[in-house]
């Protein structure tokens, strides 16, 4: 038998928020191994387990149905965003789908995720991920180091505010090089951010 890799598939940052069509799932279901585990992830990822030597085949199938595929494992998410329903346009659709295109898939010491909010209501939750950006009207603020996981979840802490729409897509992707540089092996990003101070931080998305 030949070896077996996992990857990540996830639909495209859409208005509605994760939406699958059935032909995308029949899709994913047809293309996994007959006996092989299908996991719906807590960070709006789908992992399916393959065969290497047809990942290429398989990948190609799947972004044809209009489906993106990225590594599994310690790597940055793709993006976890809200619904955008304040509209495409007011909760900044675009500037999503251009930053997801940007972030995702970075291997990383330990699973990033970054979230992404259209407005304060926060329905992605952007202040329990380990990156969270909320667009306040015509700009963006940024946030570090929100971690959901135990009886105590922490909330982000907020670094930067006031960005452009064009500053956002730097600052993020250097906030993840700079964790993937400076972090410990299998440092989670909310531990890195206690151990790095917020000004520091600041610094290296400057």
């Amino acid at each position: 038998m030949g070896e077996h890799t996992r990857i990540a598939v996830a639909p495209a940052v859409q208005l509605g928020g994760s939406l699958f069509t059935p032909e995308q799932l029949m899709k994913i279901g047809s293309l996994a191994e007959p006996d092989a585990m299908i996991e719906m992830t807590n960070f709006r990822q789908i992992y399916i387990e393959i065969a290497e030597n047809d990942m290429r085949t398989i990948e190609e199938e799947l972004q044809q149905s209009g489906l993106e595929v990225y590594p599994a494992g310690f790597v940055s998410k793709s993006l976890i965003a809200c619904q955008f329903c304040r509209g495409a346009e007011e909760a900044g659709l675009d500037t999503a789908r251009a930053l997801n295109e940007v972030i995702a898939g970075i291997e990383t010491p330990a699973p990033l995720k970054i979230g992404y909010a259209g407005c304060a209501l926060g329905t992605s939750e952007p202040l329990l991920k380990d990156i969270g950006v909320v667009k306040m009207r015509d700009t963006f603020d940024i946030y570090v180091g929100g971690d959901p996981k135990g009886i105590k979840p922490k909330f982000a802490s907020k670094l930067m505010t006031g960005l452009s729409a064009n500053q956002l897509i730097p600052v993020v992707s250097a906030l993840i090089y700079f964790y993937k540089e400076h972090a410990k092996p299998k440092e989670k990003f909310s531990k890195f951010v206690d151990r790095i101070s917020l000004e520091e931080l600041r610094q290296a998305a400057a």
